[in-house]
């Protein structure tokens, strides 16, 4: 059975989509098949993998409400190896929708388990808020990735994002594990990049992945071509520290082929 794992923080603009896509296509690269669930309104996932989220006809959206099958609704993406949920503008409804629906947090879990043997990994991108659809996700994941930007607030909301999920733990899903915190945006000319490096590490330890996350041009260029930077330009620092990043967690979960 693959592993779900949730990339989330409520800070947005921390690089939890471009984590999504080009860690789902790295380990894609690395011929592992991977899901990229685009659980964040806002369709960034959907838009990078190369569809229109306007033209979209089914999303996470009619799987967690309507119960739609979700194998109606998956959508294979012009890499091999790798599939996408796509999301649509209605999720922004859909915590509303749910309000008064039984055992509401475990929609998204409910939807996607008939389908998780079928992938060795499956990502959601969650959207930059705690709210019930970010609830959804980790309360179905079986692990947690962290991304925090090294700038300066880097740590805010952190510990409460941290605090959401031992609650998750405690009451909805008690093997929830944090499969590490993400270093992203990292420029290594930077007094304060280095500085919020120290910290992360000096406070989680073990946590933090030691693959690092650089400021990259292609890296940010690629999803306006609708594809991950690896496609764009595989020899991109962006895409060759996403390529470290999934050999760190094949290493991490001794996963190999």
């Amino acid at each position: 059975m693959g592993k779900l794992i949730a990339i989330a923080n409520q800070k947005g603009g921390v690089g939890k989509t471009t984590t999504a896509i080009n860690l789902a296509a790295s380990l894609a690269a690395l011929e592992y098949k991977c899901l990229v669930v685009d659980a964040d309104a806002q369709a960034n996932s959907t838009s990078g993998l190369g569809f229109n989220p306007r033209e979209v006809q089914k999303s996470i959206y009619d799987c967690m409400i309507n119960q739609t099958a979700v194998q109606e609704v998956i959508r294979p993406t012009s890499f091999e190896y790798l599939d996408l949920i796509p999301s649509h503008i209605d999720l922004v409804g859909a915590e509303i929708e749910m309000i008064n629906i039984p055992q509401r947090e475990e929609r998204m879990r409910a939807a996607l388990l008939p389908i998780k043997n079928q992938y060795d990994f499956i990502f959601i991108d969650c959207s930059p808020s705690l709210g019930l659809i970010t609830v959804n996700a980790l309360t179905a994941a079986d692990s947690v990735i962290i991304p925090v930007q090294c700038e300066y607030f880097a740590l805010e909301g952190l510990g409460k994002l941290l605090n959401t999920i031992k609650i998750i733990q405690s009451r909805l899903n008690p093997s929830l594990q944090i499969e590490g915190i993400l270093l992203t945006m990292y420029d290594v000319r930077l007094k304060l990049a280095n500085q919020v490096v120290e910290e992360v590490n000096h406070h989680f330890k073990h946590l933090v992945f030691r693959t690092m996350i650089p400021r990259n041009i292609r890296l940010s260029e690629a999803p306006s071509y609708g594809m991950p930077a690896i496609a764009h330009d595989a020899e991109s620092k962006g895409a060759i520290s996403y390529l470290n990043l999934a050999r760190e967690i094949l290493n991490k979960n001794a996963i190999a082929k």
